[in-house]
């Protein structure tokens, strides 16, 4: 074998430097081709611009616009009860409810099954007229001239073609049954907030209106009534008609989680309507009007909330 001359030498050493030399460029024009590739797809690629996360704000419900209907009334707001002695009330309302409960519940029940319903209707209407020459003087005292004069047209034709008030022709020819007593006076008078009273055997009342008892009890025509028997029979009489029209009013109290409070807040929104004027009353710009159940019918022989002698129970 011939040895490799210098010439050959060279040779190989030109070949092996051209080589490198054409690995190097083609490496480098590939990182350069890489690079424009990448700038191209970055230009065709819009940018997506980073926002907030509004995933919790798709759940979020929309502000509702206030479209409510402007021509409804504002609701009722009842007046917040005045009641400093509650601890005491309460105790003589669980008093009231068991004497209901034992006595004159079921004396009601009784008299509503035994005694016909005429003479049911009958017992009501004599006691429901004498109760006017109350309302007529408590009128007067008010300012409520035409109330006072229907009363007398009532009592009139009640006592006479109506038999002692018996029966009821005034309710047949239209003349309203209304309801007055001293209670309200002093409220048109000016005393219109007081301290909220549970008397034992009578049910609510106020200070207020413990004197207007007081007031009403010199114009009760059974006060003049001499013989003793026939006076508390007479006032016995009443009490168990007038548990006997509470009847259908126990229903209320089914259910309720306070009926303490339940009792107390009614009787003082009745009392609040009848002093503010009841059904005569105007509602001026800017008064909220009173609800349906509040108004008095004056064709419902139902009880004076004031004269309610026992507290309905379950």
């Amino acid at each position: 074998m011939t040895r490799p001359t210098f010439l050959h030498h060279a040779v190989l050493l030109s070949l092996a430097l051209l080589v490198s030399a054409c690995a190097n460029g083609g490496g480098a024009r590939t990182a350069a081709d890489t690079s424009t590739l990448v700038s191209a797809d970055s230009a065709a690629v819009p940018a997506v611009p980073v926002q907030p996360d509004t995933d919790a704000m798709a759940v979020m419900p929309a502000p509702v616009e206030n479209d409510a209907d402007p021509t409804v009334p504002t609701p009722y707001a009842a007046p917040q009860p005045y009641d400093p002695w509650e601890k005491f009330n309460r105790r003589a309302y669980a008093f009231n409810v068991v004497v209901d409960r034992t006595v004159a519940k079921p004396l009601a029940k009784a008299y509503a099954k035994v005694v016909p319903e005429p003479a049911r209707n009958g017992v009501t209407n004599f006691f429901n007229n004498l109760g006017q020459p109350v309302t007529i003087v408590n009128a007067l005292l008010q300012g409520k001239g035409k109330v006072a004069a229907q009363s007398v047209g009532r009592f009139t034709l009640n006592t006479t073609v109506g038999i002692g008030g018996i029966f009821d022709p005034a309710t047949r020819v239209h003349i309203p049954n209304r309801r007055e007593d001293f209670g309200q006076t002093l409220g048109v008078w000016g005393w219109k907030r007081s301290r909220y009273l549970e008397l034992p055997l009578f049910g609510p009342s106020t200070v207020r209106d413990i004197f207007g008892i007081a007031g009403d009890a010199t114009l009760s025509p059974l006060r003049f009534v001499e013989e003793d028997k026939t006076r508390i029979f007479l006032q016995g009489l009443k009490l168990v008609d007038l548990r006997m029209r509470l009847l259908p009013l126990d229903d209320m109290l089914v259910g309720a989680t306070d009926e303490y409070a339940l009792v107390r807040d009614s009787w003082l929104q009745r009392r609040d309507y009848k002093i503010s004027g009841g059904g005569d009353a105007k509602i001026e710009d800017g008064e909220q009007p009173l609800p349906d159940y509040l108004r008095e019918d004056n064709n419902d022989p139902s009880a004076r909330p004031r004269m309610m002698p026992i507290i309905p129970g379950r």
